[in-house]
């Protein structure tokens, strides 16, 4: 469990160091890295599962944890993007303050 949340703040630190150098769709991905770790963190925790892909990530948010499945679900749409198309600063900016909402979320239920 402690290494989910390990893995998330690493991933958010390349994140920013990636905005700051402008790399903006890095950033994205690791911003999405993080909420990912951080959505298997608050599964786990609650409901004692282990997400073994998306597809079973984003089931379990949608039925346990309805509110962040909405957030996160818009989000990887951006993910996504970020294969093909190049992202602005906007974007790493706004996946990373939920990246960063969601951490707090996670760790207010320690």
């Amino acid at each position: 469990m402690k290494e989910l949340l390990e893995n998330a703040d690493e991933s958010m630190e390349s994140a920013e160091d990636d905005v700051k150098k402008r790399r903006y769709n890095s950033a994205v991905s690791s911003f999405f890295r993080a909420i990912a770790n951080l959505s298997d963190y608050l599964i786990r925790r609650e409901i004692k599962i282990f997400p073994k892909n998306h597809n079973e990530r984003f089931q379990l948010l949608e039925k346990y944890f309805p509110k962040i499945y909405e957030k996160t679900k818009e989000l990887f749409s951006l993910y996504r993007e970020s294969y093909n198309l190049r992202l602005a600063k906007e974007d790493a900016l706004k996946i990373g303050e939920y990246a960063n909402e969601l951490r707090n979320i996670a760790e207010n239920k320690k």
